[in-house]
């Protein structure tokens, strides 16, 4: 049996295991009807704390992060292991962390630091219609000039069984602790990495690069590890690269919630970027032969 299993952190922006059994039951009705395609229980969804404005949580099941769990007596959960992995983008929006940090990087002050937000950057040939967007972009404006940096952040996909039914087991449970998560899930780093973000660095940096500006990534802790953490001999130097990795943890606070906070940063090339995110190499040509032998079968009349 499974001692150690990905589940739910962050539930609309509250730590699962903390929430009380009628808390944890609401939002279960709440997560339901969003995967479901139904209108929420009550009336709207639940305000996203970590957006300014506080806008209704937009994200499916409204899940913001998973964790690691042991597993406790009874099935339930047990404890954390490991950091949180954000899988919702508007996670990395808390207290504006990562603009502020940003600004202070490339020495904007904060009094003069503006902020746009998903500003096209491709359009469609013959339409002109937006075809691609910068999630962000930072600036520093003046009379006669504008200092600007785009700002990307990546969140992780997972793989495995979809929340439904973890929800439906949460919204079952009456006693003080959650269940132990029912299905196998993991982050899936590659899809997240090689497959999602390193294409959209491999579009938009070098256009930023010939226009005289870089592009800010981040990602949190376990993302930024799984492609193999900070680098020998980190550069914070501005002139030394194309990309600057910008990584954020996830820690406890003294509230027993969770905030974001600063960790490691470094600048590097577009092209050192997408050898991190590749993380991966060719395996030799026997050893994938060994792999198709056991796997060929005859094929289907």
């Amino acid at each position: 049996m499974t001692n150690a299993r990905f589940g739910i952190c962050e539930w609309y922006g509250k730590p699962l295991a903390s929430l009380a059994p009628a808390d944890r039951r609401q939002l279960a009705n709440t997560a339901l009807a969003s995967v479901q395609g139904r209108p929420p229980p009550q009336g709207s969804s639940p305000e996203c704390p970590y957006q300014a404005n506080l806008p209704p949580c937009s994200k499916k099941g409204g899940v913001c992060s998973l964790q690691r769990y042991q597993r406790a007596a009874g099935n339930l959960l047990g404890p954390p292991q490991d950091s949180p992995v954000v899988v919702c983008p508007r996670r990395f929006e808390q207290d504006r962390l990562a603009v502020r940090w940003l600004a202070e990087i490339v020495g904007f002050n904060p009094d003069e630091t503006m902020l746009a937000r998903e500003v096209a950057f491709m359009q469609g040939i013959g339409t002109e219609k937006p075809a691609g967007k910068i999630d962000l972009v930072v600036a520093r404006t003046s009379q006669d000039s504008m200092d600007w940096y785009g700002l990307e952040t990546q969140a992780v996909y997972f793989s495995g069984p979809g929340m439904a039914a973890e929800f439906e087991s949460i919204q079952r449970t009456n006693g003080p602790r959650p269940p132990f998560p029912g299905a196998v899930r993991r982050p899936d780093w590659r899809s997240s990495s090689a497959k999602r973000l390193m294409p959209q660095l491999q579009i938009k940096v070098p256009t930023l690069r010939r226009w005289g500006s870089k592009m800010a990534v981040v990602v949190d802790r376990p993302f930024f590890e799984s492609i193999g953490g900070p680098s020998q001999t980190p550069s914070q130097d501005l002139g030394d690269g194309d990309v600057i990795w910008m990584v954020l943890e996830i820690q406890p606070d003294n509230a027993g919630s969770y905030r974001l906070s600063r960790g490691h940063w470094e600048v590097l090339t577009l092209e050192m970027s997408c050898e991190k995110l590749l993380a991966a190499e060719t395996m030799q040509r026997d050893a994938f032969l060994a792999i198709l032998h056991r796997k060929l079968g005859p094929m289907a009349p």
